[in-house]
């Protein structure tokens, strides 16, 4: 009995310095212990695995089953468990069926964590066929029985490699057989949905998963919410109804009375900010404010958006001096929204200060914000400005092109875009159709109607050999 404890009281404290990442520490823990006469068991091992699984890696953790076994303790499933677990967070399918199979020859039968993991690695890998494979087996596996998480791993890893019409068809197989989806399956499914853009089946999702008598959590309602703000155009009719949705989605969680954290306000606001509703997103952030949520990275970016779009530039800045105070380090989003405010706000000048500040600090290449900023000065009417910072900087996309190409047009300088636009698309760069409509129809509108005959063909000879 003593014994026992003993062993119980060494695998405690060597779960505790494996938590905190002290792995020395915990190997002195066995060493004191073997020399105090209490001898580790596989449970010890396990958790030193799994730690150096997680904290140092894939072959420190194996090169411990050499010593189990010199202290004539044997792996157990649990152990490559671990070790398939971690080579499946890195992806590495290859070493996953190396350990997989190594199981079989050490006569340790894999149990249903074990395929679920290799299922797991599969999907991460892009390989649904081979995922699909391992579920069967543990199908036609008369020892084993598929748990819920076999299934919920099935769905999720179907709808991230595309197969989103198979994990619905899954579901409701599985329904027929008489399985009962607890809400971690059903958020599995929605978020699945919501993410392949299939907005209408998960409010059908939704409304089944309200009439099982299970009720939908913060996560449900916040997945739900946030596909319906992520609406291609709010101003659309399908749009506008979605983002509506999205309010209901909103008010019903606060009526049920679920906690809200940071994220579910922040998707609230930035929804509202993109459509122009600024009064109504401002009240949203002081509710959250009043609550007392403590604000986090993305509530500040979140807030400066809100701030810049008001042309509070004077409250954005102390945003800033209060995240500096907090010790919170801005990031790229949050110099390119403060950029785009003060492009917004019409103070280039100001933006371009910003510009040059982010790369001394060396934030790195903020593509987002070169463009902001290369816009703002064309609508400021500085454009040859515009074009000297375009032909400066070496990274562009297809939004810079395209902005620049609207610009000049904008400008009546029809000739100079249609260059730009044509060095784009051989440079093999798509453009925006409305760049390439607007080029085309100021030449046409010029009198130049010859030469926009010969731009079309050459727009289309282009886009054949990028093709």
């Amino acid at each position: 009995m003593f014994c026992t404890l003993s062993t119980r009281l060494l695998n405690i404290c060597i779960a505790s310095f494996c938590k905190a990442r002290q792995l020395q520490k915990a190997e002195a823990v066995i060493i004191d212990g073997i020399r105090l006469g209490v001898l580790p068991d596989v449970v010890t091992y396990n958790t030193l695995v799994d730690a150096y699984c997680r904290f140092v890696g894939i072959d420190a953790a194996y090169s411990v089953l050499h010593r189990m076994r010199e202290a004539g303790i044997s792996p157990d499933v649990i152990t490559y468990n671990s070790l398939i677990a971690a080579a499946t967070r890195k992806c590495l399918i290859t070493r996953s069926l190396e350990f997989f199979n190594e199981m079989f020859q050490m006569g340790i039968p894999p149990d249903v964590w074990s395929y679920n993991i290799l299922m797991h690695c599969f999907f991460k890998s892009g390989q649904p066929e081979e995922a699909y494979g391992v579920f069967l087996d543990i199908i036609n596996l008369s020892n084993l029985s598929p748990s819920p998480a076999t299934f919920n791993i099935m769905i999720n890893g179907l709808c991230k490699n595309g197969c989103t019409h198979g994990a619905l068809k899954l579901f409701r197989y599985l329904q027929s057989l008489g399985f009962v989806p607890h809400i971690v399956t059903y958020n599995v499914l929605i978020n699945g949905l919501c993410k392949s853009g299939w907005l209408g089946k998960a409010m059908e999702i939704l409304e089944e998963l309200r009439e099982s008598g299970n009720m939908p959590n913060a996560v449900t309602y916040t997945t739900i919410m946030k596909c319906c703000f992520r609406s291609r155009s709010f101003r659309s009719r399908n749009g506008s109804r979605n983002y509506e949705r999205g309010l209901e989605i909103f008010s019903e969680m606060k009526s049920k009375g679920y906690t809200f954290d940071a994220f579910a306000y922040c998707t609230v606001v930035g929804a509202l900010v993109r459509r122009g509703r600024i009064e109504e997103a401002s009240d949203y952030m002081k509710q959250m404010m009043r609550k007392g949520i403590a604000l986090d990275i993305v509530s500040y970016n979140t807030l400066i958006n809100l701030y810049c779009r008001e042309g509070n530039l004077e409250a954005t800045y102390k945003l800033l001096d209060e995240m500096e105070e907090r010790g919170l380090e801005c990031d790229k989003y949050t110099h390119t929204i403060l950029i785009d405010g003060l492009c917004k706000a019409g103070n280039i000048e100001a933006a371009c200060r910003h510009l040059e500040y982010m790369n001394m600090m060396g934030s790195g290449s903020n593509l987002v914000a070169i463009n902001c900023v290369i816009d703002g000065l064309c609508k400021a009417g500085e454009i040859d400005k515009a074009m000297k910072m375009f032909k400066t900087i070496k990274l562009k996309d297809s939004f810079t092109y395209s902005s620049m190409v609207l610009n000049l047009c904008r400008a009546g300088r029809f000739h100079t875009a249609s260059k730009l636009l044509l060095s784009c698309l051989r440079g093999g760069m798509g453009i925006l159709r409305s760049a390439r409509k607007a080029v085309l129809d100021g030449l046409r509108s010029s009198g130049f109607t010859g030469e926009a005959r010969k731009l079309k063909s050459k727009i289309r000879l282009a886009q054949i050999l990028r093709y």
